[in-house]
């Protein structure tokens, strides 16, 4: 049985990363490294998945991370739930909030989407400092402490004994690639990125923009959610200064270096770029300016990334000779009328790799 190369780098990754508490059980460095690493991967790659493969250009992750993490800690703060119910809680509410956020972007096109899906971030972020949000137990400016722990057969999990929480985030990793990647090689993958090539000829053959739009929405959305969740857990502590530029800037610098649309090139790049962000704390307010220098040079020099660049990545897939496989998939409806689009000539389609 053939393994995609894609498929062997998340085992890899996944196999390395959980071989980190042998060596470095005691470096509480490294361990939180590893488990930021982690966190920022599943995040990066949901993003990657809506903006890199649909071609949705949305700046709303970050509110979904924060949606997640936010429901979860009101729930088990204020109502005792379970945090495992919380995480699920979590993933739904910012599933649902996507989809939501989906539907007007559905009659938009790509800088009028990002400057809505960004609103949208900017939005939530007041809201959580509001009064409105401190009646319904965001905490206001000062956030909220003392969210519980994980417990796995009655075994709680300690904010000091960081090798269960890298395991539990592994296992979050794990299951998010998986879905990602299953998502990407799959008919519904093929369709996204149809309609992020040409989004007419896609439709001719009977993709619908409506239905794969807001299921990338949702499906990016939910996973997003589910590790905010994790990561309120894991720090017992949610604020409003999650929701600032920091982590915006520290996903856009893993997009580029990773590249875009090329799977799984930003989770491989989420750990040299936090490690290096540790590195750079020294620089104090340098440090934004030498991020900002690297990614120009990355956008100069590299613009398919590092991935890309080195020939690994899921990028044989953008080739529009897929509509093929595509129009055979999809059946048109019934009545659907037919458009004037004029289908690419044999001599001038790209060739599909394999």
């Amino acid at each position: 049985m053939k393994v995609r190369r894609e498929l062997l780098l998340i085992i890899i990754l996944t196999i390395v990363a959980g071989l980190v508490p042998l060596g470095f059980g005691d470096d509480t460095f490294v361990m939180r490294i590893i488990i930021l690493g982690l966190i920022y991967a599943v995040v990066g790659s949901a993003w990657d998945l809506i903006m890199g493969y649909a071609g949705v250009f949305t700046f709303g992750q970050i509110a979904f991370f924060g949606i997640g993490a936010y429901t979860t800690a009101i729930l088990s703060t204020e109502y005792g739930v379970s945090p495992w119910l919380g995480v699920l809680a979590g993933g739904v509410m910012a599933g649902a909030v996507g989809v939501l956020i989906g539907l007007p972007c559905l009659r938009l096109k790509g800088s009028y989407v990002a400057l809505l899906t960004f609103g949208v971030h900017m939005l939530f972020a007041a809201f959580v400092v509001s009064s409105l949000g401190v009646a319904i137990g965001t905490g206001g400016s000062g956030g909220i402490l003392g969210i519980p722990p994980f417990s796995i057969g009655g075994y709680r999990l300690d904010a000091l004994t960081l090798g269960p929480w890298l395991y539990l985030a592994l296992g979050f990793f794990a299951v998010s690639m998986l879905i990602i990647y299953k998502v990407i090689f799959s008919h519904t993958g093929t369709a996204f990125i149809a309609l992020r090539d040409n989004e007419q000829l896609a439709q001719s053959v009977g993709v619908s923009s409506y239905r794969y739009k807001l299921l990338v929405f949702a499906i990016s959305a939910v996973l997003t959610g589910s590790i905010g969740a994790y990561y309120a857990h894991y720090t017992g502590f949610v604020s409003g200064r999650m929701l600032g530029l920091d982590m915006f800037i520290m996903l856009m610098v893993m997009q580029v270096a990773g590249g875009l649309g090329i799977f799984p090139g930003t989770a491989i790049a989420a750990f040299p770029v936090l490690l290096l962000n540790e590195y750079l704390r020294v620089a104090d307010v340098y440090r934004p300016i030498v991020f900002g220098a690297m990614v120009l040079l990355l956008v100069l020099f590299l613009p398919r990334g590092l991935l890309g660049t080195l020939g690994g990545g899921s990028d044989g897939l953008t080739s529009l000779g897929r509509i093929d496989g595509l129009r055979r998939a999809v059946r048109r409806p019934r009545g659907a009328p037919k458009t004037d689009v004029e289908q690419p000539s044999p001599d001038t389609r790209p060739e599909p790799e394999p």
